[in-house]
């Protein structure tokens, strides 16, 4: 657990769940302290976390009880946490509640189909209209418009800041006004900029799309993972976050084959094909946007009656037992300027923005000029968007495969480091190469370098569980993403024309980066290690009293208090 509990008793068990609980899933006062029988803990065991993938999992007892020890079974911290009346869901929080696994497996199923695939579908339409100047590229779209690789990289540096400016400011509206409304509302925003380059007609039009459409689009993904903490637990929401990327990667494929058909109306109406990529793409994601005020609820008891009431209580207490702050904040209650600068001088946070910032460097380059690089070596439009695939399929299964490694091991360093541990070898393979190395090496080798594993997932869920308050979330997503969109307007310039076309300077720079980055990776795991053993040789000297005083009466919050343990 993220939060220590006052006192480790040995959790009761109820040999007989499903059929001795009542319709609120009720038995006692929790003042009484006759507190009814709780299910086993199903927090990892600490130990190596390499070693743990390869421990089995106990076999479920499907009617067991699920209902998770938490600070609300203790009289004293259920008073310091219990949900205020402004919060949205209040109504539905019931610290007696207990329920089955049967009960919760169900409810989580729900919510994927519900919740989960929709948010993926809206993911699916934002890479799509981000991504597909890829494919444009192909279709002699620089030409076309009179461009140069440096005017491109000037494109994509003024969409990755745009996109960055434009993440604080979203969050804070989203939290003012809702995720509900303000996504759909982006989404219809940027579906009508990405439609309209139809219309580019040089290098200024170019430019001012490429600005709007990332000034539209930023703040989308930190809005999305935090409505979705509102509906995941901790643990579940990395592979949530794994599957919710694994769209991008489908974005990616279906783009690639979209592209391959749509390209081919060059020359019908005197246009270009790339010209139709932009508006039929752009409309398709309209769509998407408009459907989105329908589609998208609020919060877990505001889903147009898609729960049922017992079906509410299990998602409200299940996730407010896993992390209590979540009931801190209404989901339309904005943040006033002295929360904005708390959270923002969160150093605990400061080593999760740095890995941001830099791990993307080492394959970011690659995997921007993949089709530049595949048309410099021969091939034509059709073979470049067909031979784009495959490394788009291998990284997908990495996302996969990391995001399974991740929830096994409970470690976030462990599952994230491997991304440089990739990349290094392949990076000093790439800086080898010369004009006689066959086009084929170097297809294979730049093919599983943009394979990467995508550990992006995995660390903005590390950055929502070690924030551990819902304002501190609020602010820390989006300075996570702004540090993420920084680093992506470094690489975006580290290939440079008279570097071109085996960018050796700009891949020795990659290698040495990914060095760095693994002695980073290193740091943090170390530092939030000794952040952990600091507060548990404090909270372990102090008497159950004191404990009870502290959560009384304390006014640290968030992952400032002593009760909070950090994940690394």
């Amino acid at each position: 657990m993220s939060t220590t509990l006052l006192s480790k008793q040995p959790v009761a068990q109820d040999t007989d769940s499903g059929s001795s609980l009542d319709e609120k899933g009720s038995k006692a006062d929790v003042s009484s302290g006759a507190i009814p029988p709780l299910g086993l803990p199903v927090d990892a065991v600490a130990g190596n976390p390499f070693t743990a993938v390869f421990k089995k999992n106990a076999k479920l007892d499907l009617d067991a009880i699920a209902t998770q020890p938490s600070v609300f079974d203790d009289p004293v911290s259920l008073e310091a946490y219990r949900p205020p009346p402004q919060y949205e869901n209040t109504h539905r929080f019931d610290p007696l509640a207990r329920w089955t696994w049967r009960e919760e497996l169900s409810v989580v199923r729900k919510i994927d189909l519900r919740i989960m695939i929709w948010a993926c579908i809206m993911f699916f339409s934002l890479d799509l209209d981000r991504s597909n100047i890829s494919q444009a590229n192909s279709d002699n779209f620089l030409p076309d418009l009179g461009l140069t690789t440096n005017d491109f990289n000037l494109g994509n540096t003024l969409f990755r800041a745009s996109f960055l400016c434009a993440e604080l400011p979203s969050q804070l509206i989203s939290k003012r006004i809702g995720p509900d409304i303000w996504i759909p509302c982006q989404m219809v925003l940027w579906s009508t900029v990405s439609l309209a380059q139809f219309w580019l007609n040089g290098r200024a039009s170019f430019l001012a799309c490429r600005f709007l459409l990332g000034f539209m689009q930023g703040g989308f993904i930190p809005d999305v993972v935090l409505y979705l903490s509102y509906f995941y637990t901790k643990r579940e929401l990395p592979i949530r976050m794994a599957y919710f990327w694994l769209s991008n990667y489908v974005a990616d494929i279906v783009s690639a084959f979209l592209g391959t058909g749509i390209l081919r109306m060059r020359g019908v109406g005197g246009k270009e094909g790339w010209r139709y990529l932009f508006l039929l793409e752009g409309i398709a994601t309209l769509f998407v946007g408009l459907a989105s005020f329908y589609l998208m609820p609020p919060g877990p008891t505001q889903t147009r009656k898609w729960f049922t009431e017992r079906e509410e209580v299990i998602m409200v207490n299940r996730v407010l037992r896993d992390d209590p702050t979540k009931s801190d904040m209404h989901n339309r209650e904005g943040l006033s300027v002295r929360m904005i600068w708390d959270a923002m001088c969160d150093w605990r946070l400061w080593p999760i923005y740095a890995v941001g910032l830099v791990h993307m460097m080492p394959v970011g380059p690659p995997q921007t000029y993949l089709t530049l690089s595949l048309r410099n070596l021969g091939f034509n439009t059709t073979e470049t968007n067909l031979l784009s695939i495959p490394s788009v399929v291998i990284g997908a299964t990495m996302l996969l495969l990391t995001a399974y490694f991740s929830e096994k091991v409970n470690s976030p360093v462990a599952a994230t480091v491997i991304l440089q541990l990739w990349a290094l070898p392949l990076l000093v393979a790439l800086y080898t190469f010369n004009r006689s190395t066959s086009q084929w090496v170097y297809y294979a080798v730049v093919t599983l370098i943009t394979g990467f594993p995508y550990v992006h997932p995995i660390q903005v869920a590390w950055a929502s569980r070690n924030s551990y308050s819902v304002r501190t979330r609020t602010v820390s997503a989006s300075l996570y993403n702004m540090f993420v969109q920084a680093g992506a307007i470094i690489y975006a310039n580290i290939y440079r024309k008279d570097d071109a076309p085996l960018y050796k300077r700009g891949n020795k720079t990659l290698i040495a980066i990914a060095s760095m980055n693994i002695c980073l990776y290193i740091f943090a795991f170390f530092f939030y290690k000794y952040l952990n053993h600091r507060r548990d040789r404090i909270w372990n000297s102090w008497s159950q009293k004191e404990r009870e005083e502290y959560v009384e009466n304390t006014k640290d919050a968030g992952n400032k208090r002593m009760d909070f343990r950090f994940a690394y």
